[in-house]
């Protein structure tokens, strides 16, 4: 089956658009993925003593990758879970072929070519739970949790960008960063049904797209984004089944990189040594520069993305203050012990529904 998509073209576009990143002498390059492999190792031990969550050590790869080496990683993850969405599309009577699959797959891998190219510039890690799960989408065909359970992404030439954009000492800011992406390992690999759980979710969402109406709110939200209104991408998933699962993914989502931050400040202090000037020059980044900027931030929902670290983190710091890591990790437990949307919001009735 041809596919919908050229991901070939996409990611050849894609980098093109993130460009190589910083200017970097190869001993210096050399000395930063380095440094990189060691502090994601040393990150483990203090990720497992500061949240109780215990994950084998060395369980999923540790990638330092540049920037378009982030671009295939994302393109092939994409892939896999868009495919069950590519082919109900293809199988529809009506369905293009031929020379217009052709032209539609180009336009279409045009498309997210440009959006990996911007987001290869920005990401600075990234923890691929759905890596190395079965051909065919089934998490359960998987090699298995303890075997294969993902890979842990780290960006090089955005890393060393960004400590040089904001003026932070290159040893304190790397290991920062190790610390939120190590965190997300432990997520996934201390809790074995976290993975599954998730893809599943992401296949129910994509079995509720229609896609060729799809394609047109698209076009309907990048030209509101452009003049200054609209929201993002995924508010084109309207219908109520669409709300519901968005709901559960955000909450799941905010609990995931809220822990995560809480974990890398409450690690920080005792290894970090400036890691308050990291952080307060780090928050101010993430709020965007320029119009183009804030555009597509807005289209590709990273102003929501950013409510999730600030959420999913004061969720977190509640719960922790008034019961205590140890009960906090009841969240672990089971999926029905995740936070809903709501929860997030109102942690004091996801501790009266669970605790």
């Amino acid at each position: 089956m041809t596919s919908m998509v050229d991901w070939d073209f996409a990611v050849n576009l894609g980098a093109k658009v993130a460009g190589d990143g910083p200017e970097v002498t190869p001993e210096a390059a050399a000395a930063a993925v380095t440094q990189l492999r060691a502090d994601a190792d040393r990150s483990t031990s203090l990720v497992r003593d500061f949240t109780g969550l215990v994950a084998q050590e060395h369980s999923a790869p540790v990638l330092v990758v540049d920037r378009r080496g982030w671009v295939q990683a994302n393109a092939d993850g994409f892939a896999r879970i868009l495919d069950p969405l590519v082919t109900r599309l293809t199988e529809k009577k009506g369905a293009p072929h031929g020379l217009s699959l052709a032209i539609g797959s180009r336009v279409t891998g045009a498309e997210v070519g440009l959006m990996l190219g911007f987001l290869g510039t920005k990401v600075l890690g990234q923890f691929d739970p759905f890596h190395g799960l079965a051909d065919g989408g089934d998490p359960a065909g998987a090699s298995g949790v303890g075997q294969d359970t993902g890979r842990l992404l780290l960006v090089a030439p955005n890393i060393v960008h960004v400590e040089r954009e904001l003026g932070v000492d290159p040893t304190d800011f790397r290991l920062w960063v190790c610390l939120h992406e190590e965190t997300h390992r432990v997520q996934f690999t201390a809790v074995p049904w976290m993975r599954d759980h998730l893809y599943s979710e992401m296949l129910a969402l994509t079995s509720t797209v229609e896609p060729t109406r799809m394609m047109d709110d698209v076009v309907r939200r990048v030209s509101e984004a452009v003049r200054g209104g609209g929201g993002s991408l995924l508010d084109v998933m309207g219908t109520p089944e669409q709300k519901e699962i968005l709901d559960r993914i955000t909450g799941v989502m905010s609990l995931l990189e809220g822990h995560a931050d809480v974990v890398m400040d409450g690690v920080g202090p005792s290894v970090i040594p400036s890691v308050d000037r990291i952080r307060a020059r780090f928050d101010e980044r993430r709020k965007g520069v320029g119009t183009l900027d804030r555009i597509l931030r807005r289209l590709l929902g990273l102003d929501a993305k950013m409510a999730q670290y600030r959420d999913g983190a004061a969720f977190t710091r509640h719960v922790v203050d008034k019961v205590g890591m140890d009960d906090f990790n009841a969240v672990w437990a089971e999926p029905a012990h995740l936070p809903s949307k709501s929860e997030i919001g109102d942690p004091d009735a996801w501790i009266t529904r669970v605790l």
